[in-house]
């Protein structure tokens, strides 16, 4: 798929998890909209993996650990053909439902199950190391959230991840800079978020511009060329991607939209993905 399409498939299904939102009445809105362009440059354009290969030893491996975005995550497993669309906006966060607000590993193409913060990567170190030690030929990919950093298991899992060497194992923060209880400098402050993962033996890609597909591109193959030690993208991305009312504010970690948010932000999602043309 071209970059063009790329781009425009991200505002897609930001319109897709907008109304996923909007009906189930719940759903972590502002990070759903900061990651959508990297799940979408992974899903479609860098990772080994289709619902035909859901049970080969060599597909790629992906955990989303930043877990509550999950709307998001459920709009690309349907494009990508793991899951009907119309199943979920029929019983997404309705009793009894597979569709949570969180991965749920009992539903096809979810590896395992997250949200609580700071397990997604200790997890692929695992998944990576089994690759290693199997002789396998697959690459692990985990997205964090920048707030969850503030993890102390983070970074036990990024040590090991330096210790045993795995070149197969790439992170990606979702870098937009807020979490629900403000701005992450604020509550626990990361800068230089490059220089510790360095310290820690990583090889570390900056992405300028997270939400775009271009330089995502140029960063995960960049990425693909590392030897010896794991490889981490932090992706400068927008909190609320694509919509003015939402974009750079904490308030929208969490909320639902009214009829009247609802139709602007779909209005400004339908011209965010005109002006691409």
């Amino acid at each position: 798929m071209s970059a063009m399409n790329l781009k425009e498939l991200a505002y897609e299904l930001r319109e897709d998890t907008v109304r996923l939102i909007y009906g189930g009445k719940t759903g972590h809105i502002g990070g759903d909209m900061s990651v959508m362009d990297i799940l979408v440059e992974l899903y479609f354009k860098q990772m080994n993996i289709s619902p035909e290969q859901a049970e080969d030893e060599n597909r790629d491996r992906f955990v989303l650990s930043k877990g509550h975005s999950m709307e998001a995550y459920y709009a690309v497993l349907a494009k990508k053909g793991f899951l009907k669309k119309e199943e979920i906006l029929e019983q997404f966060s309705r009793f009894g439902s597979p569709y949570i607000g969180h991965p749920n590993n009992k539903l096809p193409g979810i590896e395992m199950n997250s949200g609580s913060l700071g397990h997604g990567l200790p997890v692929c170190v695992g998944m990576a190391k089994a690759g290693k030690m199997d002789k396998k030929d697959y690459r692990v990919y985990v997205v964090m959230g920048d707030g969850e950093l503030a993890e102390g298991s983070v970074w036990e899992g990024a040590m090991a991840a330096h210790q045993y060497k795995l070149d197969n194992l790439c992170a990606i923060v979702d870098r937009n800079r807020l979490q629900i209880s403000g701005n992450t400098e604020d509550v626990m402050g990361e800068d230089d978020l490059h220089e510790r993962f360095r310290s820690f033996g990583w090889y570390v890609i900056d992405v300028a511009d997270g939400n775009d597909i271009d330089q995502l591109d140029a960063a995960f193959e960049e990425a693909k060329t590392v030897k010896g030690c794991p490889t981490v993208l932090i992706a400068n991305t927008i909190k609320g991607k694509g919509s003015s009312l939402m974009e750079h504010k904490a308030a929208w970690h969490h909320k639902v939209p009214t009829e009247e948010e609802y139709q602007q932000i779909m209005e400004d999602l339908k011209q965010a993905k005109e002006a691409l043309k």
